[in-house]
């Protein structure tokens, strides 16, 4: 969804201006459309009243609906009875015996939803404004009607009833909080709660071809995405719904219903609610605890770091891997930047040695690092990395490469808490990763040695790139460092090699991140410093591939043709 002012919201995949009591079939109103989301631009659309029934007006707009034939137009009318039946008997009485009502009879004195029918842009499912809800004193532009927008496209769909029960929280949240409690609900939370919707009436039950599949493929493809920054993108929604879900799982529907009718909004009336109910862990544990189900989802030790439901069983991410040299003593420095309340990921593996991490946020601001240590058994340990005043703090592992065999750390950061709304700032940590080893004599055994090391890392790489089907290089989808290896690292390189020589003059496409590739990044992140390092206070490029060196490298690969 997607928030303006006078705030419209849009669902993923303005109002009239005549007599609002059109309540016969055939009567005509001309409607205010935002010419952003119609799918000509259009600022206005005459549309139909085609059909009335027990708390629904259903329009559409006219010239759809005049170029359809007669026997086309009975269709739609049969699907708009099968809808209108499912929003009677299952739809609002569920959603409002979790939430409670919208506004009834509302500004129109009428207690029928207006549902409008248009032609959408792509990719969106539906639309609700909160204007609609206030007098044309209050907002000139006002339908003065409880309504919700939906799109012509997806008339015939059978996700439609999913579009509409989102929207009708929505509405539910308009009385509910804005008109009853007087505070503006935080898109993020309100969308979260909108799309929350389909588990409830069960519409995600069967998980084939369901709103949270289509959610879980998306997180999965950008899973560091911000929880609470909003730009009304799918990765949006995506990281929404799998941490709702992850929440609703834990600590119940209540944390949506109560905080719903809370006098606080988005984070403090999450806090609220959960200490209400008598929850030990406050949100920002609470998250911190889903970035470690993500990586893990082992419900065997406990609940705390996997999700409770079933179509979420086998959802887990794939870190980024920075990859440690075999043998001998070695330092790797490695810089990030994140926005708030987004998770970020980084699994060591290689070395041989003891292990030393150091972890560094810039001061003033407020990060929880959590880790996840893997021992030669696969079996794991949770620990939170304590870190002082200054955002600094340390993990030593002995052993590392003979006893442990890989490290994963899950800095999230945690300061900003309340005011979220469009783009959000990217802030700066680093760590710097040692290992102190031996160094591999040459003799038969120690090279035989050596060799299954190699050949153990390289299974550990096919594991992480498992069903990933290489792919054009359109996009790159994570962060990458020196040391990791794949399609992603290809894709990095074939875009770099378009750059010219004097980005990457060996023009080397190995798919293995080395010290050519990442001077190469260097290069390109200091020819663009202004997007790239700037925004994070650095002078010179790190080689890192982190999310702003991301997002230029994709924009510039809209245009680049592939080598």
């Amino acid at each position: 969804m997607k928030k303006i002012l006078f705030f419209a919201i849009v669902f993923l995949v303005l109002f009239p201006i005549a007599n609002v009591k059109a309540a016969n079939a055939g009567d005509m109103v001309n409607f205010n459309v935002d010419k952003n989301y119609d799918v000509t631009a259009r600022s206005q659309v005459t549309a139909l009243l085609v059909k009335t029934v027990p708390n629904l007006y259903f329009y559409i707009e006219k010239s759809w609906w005049d170029a359809q034939s007669l026997s086309r137009q009975n269709e739609v009318l049969h699907n708009l009875d099968g809808l209108s039946q499912e929003f009677n008997d299952k739809i609002y009485p569920t959603l409002t015996s979790f939430y409670g009502f919208e506004a009834r009879p509302g500004i129109d004195s009428d207690n029928n939803i207006t549902i409008l029918f248009e032609s959408v842009n792509n990719n969106l499912g539906g639309y609700f404004r909160s204007a609609d809800e206030y007098s044309k004193l209050q907002a000139p532009d006002s339908s003065e009607r409880e309504m919700l927008y939906l799109p012509i496209a997806q008339i015939d769909s059978a996700q439609l009833k999913v579009f509409l029960a989102h929207e009708f929280v929505h509405l539910i949240e308009a009385n509910q909080k804005e008109r009853l409690k007087g505070v503006q609900e935080e898109v993020w939370l309100s969308e979260a709660r909108s799309d929350y919707a389909s588990t409830l009436l069960g519409y995600d039950d069967t998980y084939e071809g369901s709103n949270l599949q289509r959610r879980v493929q998306d997180f999965l493809s950008q899973p560091g995405d911000s929880l609470t920054e909003w730009q009304g993108t799918k990765y949006d929604y995506a990281i929404e719904s799998v941490f709702m879900h992850y929440l609703v799982d834990h600590y119940g529907v209540a944390v949506l219903t109560d905080s719903l009718h809370s006098k606080l909004t988005g984070i403090p009336s999450l806090n609220e609610v959960l200490a209400k109910n008598g929850a030990q862990e406050t949100f920002s544990q609470i998250f911190a605890n889903w970035t470690i189900s993500v990586v893990l989802n082992n419900c065997t030790n406990g609940v705390k770091y996997c999700f409770i439901n079933k179509n979420l069983s086998s959802l887990k991410i794939n870190p980024n891997l920075i990859f440690l040299p075999l043998v001998g003593s070695s330092s790797l420095s490695i810089s990030n930047a994140v926005k708030d309340w987004a998770g970020s990921w980084q699994k060591i593996i290689g070395g041989s040695g003891d292990l030393t991490l150091e972890f560094s946020g810039l001061g003033g601001l407020v990060f929880k690092v959590p880790y996840i240590i893997y021992d030669k058994n696969n079996t794991y340990t949770v620990n939170f990395l304590n870190l002082d005043k200054d955002g600094k703090g340390q993990i030593d592992i002995k052993n590392f490469g003979s006893r442990y065999n890989s490290l994963v750390i899950m800095p999230s950061l945690q300061s900003k808490i309340s005011g979220f709304g469009g783009a959000e700032i990217a802030r700066s940590y680093s760590f710097v990763v040692s290992i102190t080893g031996d160094i591999v004599q040459e003799n038969p055994a120690s090279v035989k040695d050596l060799l299954a090391q190699i050949d153990a890392l390289k299974k550990q790489i096919a594991l992480l790139e498992q069903g990933k089907t290489p792919a054009a290089c359109t996009a790159i989808t994570g962060n990458l460092v020196i040391g990791m290896a794949g399609s992603q690292v290809t894709c990095l390189q074939q875009f770099l090699k378009t750059q010219g020589p004097d980005i990457y003059p060996e023009g080397l496409v190995t798919g293995f991140f080395g010290n050519l590739t990442k001077m190469a990044v260097m290069r390109f992140q200091e020819k663009y410093k202004a997007e790239v390092l700037a925004p994070i206070n650095l002078l010179q490029g790190t080689g890192f591939v982190g999310i702003l060196t991301r997002q230029k490298i994709n924009q510039l690969l809209k245009f680049t043709p592939t080598p």
